[in-house]
């Protein structure tokens, strides 16, 4: 069974955290996407995360969801053999 967490999404903070020890091409590539998809910086920080986990995934919220998706799709119709 796949373990999720309370926390679906990054806070504010703790993006600002991060991007103080990211260099600066990777911030300013980060700002420009997500001023290109019209997002939060906190949003844009998520998606990268979030597709490098699963390249379906938009967040952390449908991070693995094709994973579990296919998963309870065997549960329910078991291959035959």
């Amino acid at each position: 069974m796949t373990k999720t967490l309370n926390t679906q999404h990054l806070p504010p903070e703790a993006i600002h955290s991060l991007m103080t020890h990211l260099p600066d091409y990777v911030k300013v590539a980060l700002i420009e996407k997500a001023t290109q998809l019209e997002c939060s910086l906190e949003s844009a920080v998520e998606m990268a995360i979030a597709s490098f986990i699963d390249s379906e995934a938009f967040s952390f919220e449908d991070c693995l969801l094709s994973q579990r998706l296919k998963e309870s799709e065997l549960v329910e119709f078991p291959q035959r053999k």
